[in-house]
């Protein structure tokens, strides 16, 4: 074949781009990127200071979960094949150590800026947490009634012999490890010291790297699987107890039903102790006539990558309640401690749950900081937090008139969580009671506890209505409660489907069907976010509302579709995962591509949690190399490596962290002139294109895709809260203006023009007469 029939198979315009083979970054070390942002807002003076404690529990948060999950995936990939490499070229075990390495480091910032920092200046506003021994008499005798009649009676200490094994500890709680000298064996007894056996000998050489483990191991290449033992450390420096002693270990689980934080009486402020400080001090009583030499708090991650194998499963609740028993008994991936431990219960631990040094967290502070997020709420010192930013009611809907009525005037775009979350939860409740609703159809991926939607699903159904619902049970950490919802509705007569064999059904949308005089009506409701009206108030979400025929005609097709088990019709304004969603993706990135070759101007501006397939990095890097300008608004993970020469130059990505999480999926495409807009429930990464069920949805109302363009292009510019990154991954706040004159904070910006737009609305309701019309005779 010659070259000029070679040639002129390819497509017109086609762009031969080498792209070079170390263009991904890692996947996991982007997502601690991400963290660090979260601990810097932390650090961050300008912050208020509760706030800046929120921030600092919201990064220890991430992690746990990034432990449980990630850390717990690389330990099970390196134990079927180590040599896997990722997309970036690593293998399994350089992303375990330069995670653990990160991590570390991470970890010892975030200790540092609440012991240096965060404590000192909450103990000046009057917020103080206190030992025991510090108190005055009166507290002293609170502290000692409290732990008497409340604490003593609900726990209960585990000791450690040949006969009674280690006790099986929940993951992320806090515990306590109690070293105790051994009893004096007893005379003319065979099996005399057989207690003394069941712990490590206390001549078993311990590392001092095993209590530094922070600093010790974290460049290694040596395989993580290997343990803590003699041979490993025989250059290092050896820790002996002196001869003749020996230990013997109890655990006091604390549980969770007794409240971290126990507060104290104070002439000013607030001042409290943590539960396992109030333990410690009298762990003693836990163990009459014995010698306590050691009371350290400790806490476990387990691994939580553990999937339901569905081929296996005969049913789904049960294979799901597998799951959560699986997560219940998984392997420890992580163990922290105080720092002050001695290097016997450091052995102890580390031995027993079979860890390497990589694993050992030694916390010179408070275990688990989540109880920071008590401390934000604490009534009474409302100076130390941001101003309230309150939900606005949309301008275009009226509370005296029906959502019916009211989505029939045109479609209704909310961006939460600036705008209320109310009208969806009106809209389902006004649907489980209106006569001339025939049917619900709803996705259900994530609710909260005391869901106000579910409650009108079940008084739907049980009014009679066909109300058909997909409770996904596989969505991660909530399976416990979507089953118990699911229990529920199947009671109350709702026809539940769980979810889809294979795959997670992340979806966000409402189908209400009525009839009406011209005919049935479909009304629907697309998201980017949870029907959780309780994390609506803190996650950047979109609403779209519409009657839409072919919308709705789309969405009953794609409804069916999944819950009949059938081969989805071909879809006319919709896309959805994993059918179609990522082609369309591609095409419309391919198109922007091929105007710009053809002297057109291209543009893409996109806004994702998360950017992580190397497919359709790949189409971006290409449009790039064809003078697209591509701007990308990426909360977290993002293996895109913007602004590389001869690769990304004309690519942008920035990072918004702020008060609010950004959540919003928002997809934008110049299109040759004729703007596209879409949002979506779907992330650009593998698992959303390939592994979940997902919607895609255009938006096509004026004034809806105007305000959405508007949305998106404000993120851009921010000068106080975006993060810029940069081509080797790490990301630039640059010259943040914070308070100056030129400060622009986008969510501030878009919480005042929310704010702006309510008041002319109802200035103008104010100044308009609106008769009272007689009732017109049927």
């Amino acid at each position: 074949m010659s070259k000029k029939s070679a040639g002129a198979r390819k497509k017109p315009n086609a762009i031969d781009l080498p792209l070079p083979d170390h263009r991904f970054m890692n996947r996991e070390l982007s997502w601690l990127e991400f963290n660090q942002r979260v601990l810097e807002q932390a650090e961050d003076r300008s912050v208020p200071l509760l706030e800046r404690a929120k921030f600092l529990a919201i990064s220890g948060s991430n992690l746990d979960e990034f432990m449980m999950v990630r850390v717990g995936g690389l330990k099970l990939q390196f134990d079927r094949n180590a040599m896997v490499r990722d997309a970036a070229g690593l293998t399994v075990s350089q992303q375990i150590n330069a995670v653990s390495s990160r991590v570390h480091e991470m970890v010892a910032r975030q200790y540092d800026l609440l012991r240096d920092v965060l404590e000192p200046q909450l103990a000046a506003a009057e917020i103080r947490r206190v030992k025991v021994s510090d108190c005055s008499d009166r507290a002293r005798e609170v502290a000692d009634q409290r732990f008497h009649s409340d604490v003593s009676a609900v726990l209960s200490p585990h000791a450690i012999t040949h006969d009674r094994p280690f006790p099986l500890l929940q993951g992320l709680g806090v515990h306590l490890c109690v070293r105790l000298r051994a009893l004096p064996p007893k005379k003319n007894t065979a099996d005399s010291n057989v207690a003394a056996e069941a712990a490590p000998s206390p001549k078993t050489a311990v590392t001092k790297k095993a209590k530094t483990a922070s600093k010790s191991n974290a460049n290694s290449e040596s395989s993580p699987n290997s343990k803590v033992a003699d041979s490993e450390v025989a250059d290092s420096e050896v820790v002996e107890s002196e001869v003749g002693d020996s230990w013997q270990f109890a655990v006091i689980p604390l549980g969770r039903s007794v409240p971290r934080l126990v507060s104290m009486p104070s002439e000013r402020g607030h001042d409290y102790i943590l539960l396992e400080d109030l333990v410690t001090h009298y762990v003693e009583d836990f163990f009459p006539g014995r010698e306590v030499m050691e009371c350290v708090a400790f806490r476990i991650t387990r691994n939580a990558d553990v999937e339901l194998q569905e081929d296996g499963a005969a049913d789904l609740v049960d294979g799901m309640e597998e799951v959560l028993e699986s997560r219940r008994l998984s392997r420890v991936v992580r163990l922290e401690y105080s720092a002050a431990a001695s290097d016997h219960i450091v052995s102890f631990l580390s031995e027993v749950m079979q860890l390497t040094n990589q694993d050992l967290y030694p916390i010179d502070g408070p275990l688990d900081l989540s109880y920071l997020f008590t401390l934000h709420g604490l009534e009474g010192f409302d100076s130390l937090r941001d101003e309230a930013w309150v939900p606005q009611a949309h301008p275009s809907i009226d509370p005296a008139e029906g959502l019916f009525t009211t989505i029939a005037k045109g479609d209704v775009l909310l961006v939460h969580p600036y705008e209320r979350f109310d009208p969806i939860v009106r809209l389902i409740e006004e649907a489980a009671v209106d006569p001339d609703v025939l049917a619900i159809k709803q996705v259900l991926y994530r609710t909260s506890k005391r869901s106000p939607i579910v409650a009108a699903l079940m008084r739907a159904a049980e009014r009679g209505k066909y109300v058909s619902v997909i409770v996904e049970l596989k969505a991660r950490f909530d399976e416990a409660r979507n089953i118990e919802w699911a229990r529920e509705m199947e009671q109350a007569g709702v026809q539940v489907i769980y979810g889809i064999r294979g795959l997670k059904t992340h979806a966000k949308v409402c189908i209400i069907v009525r009839r009406e005089p011209q005919g049935i009506v479909r009304y629907l409701h697309f998201g980017t976010g949870n029907y959780n009206e309780a994390t609506a108030n803190i996650y950047s979400d979109v609403s779209l509302l519409t009657c839409n025929d072919t919308l709705g005609a789309d969405a009953t097709t794609f409804f069916n579709a999944v819950t009949g088990a059938s081969q989805p019709q071909q879809l006319q304004l919709l896309a959805a995962a994993p059918i179609t969603l990522r082609k369309r993706i591609l095409d419309l990135i391919e198109a922007e591509t091929r105007r710009c070759l053809e002297g057109q101007k291209g543009e893409i501006v996109a806004k994702l949690n998360s950017l992580v397939d190397t497919q359709v990095i790949d189409a971006l890097y290409r449009a790039s190399q064809a003078g697209v300008r591509v701007r990308l608004n990426i909360r977290g993970v993002c293996c895109l490596k913007p602004g590389v020469k001869g690769l990304s130059e004309n690519i942008e990505v920035i990072s918004i962290v702020d008060r609010f999480l950004e959540h919003a999926r928002i997809v934008y495409f110049r299109h040759g002139g004729d703007d596209e807009l879409f949002i979506s429930s779907a992330d650009w990464m593998p698992r959303n294109l390939d592994r979940r069920v997902e919607l895609f949805v255009p938006v096509m109302d004026p004034a809806s895709r105007e305000r959405l363009l508007h949305v998106l292009r404000t993120y851009f510019k921010d000068n106080t809260n975006a993060w810029r990154m940069l081509p080797t991954g790490l990301y630039d706040r640059g010259q943040s203006d914070k308070k100056g004159k030129g400060a622009f904070q986008s969510q501030l910006v878009l919480y005042n023009e929310a704010v702006e737009v309510t008041r002319k609305a109802k200035q103008s309701r104010r100044t308009t007469f609106e008769t009272h019309e007689p009732k017109q005779p049927d």
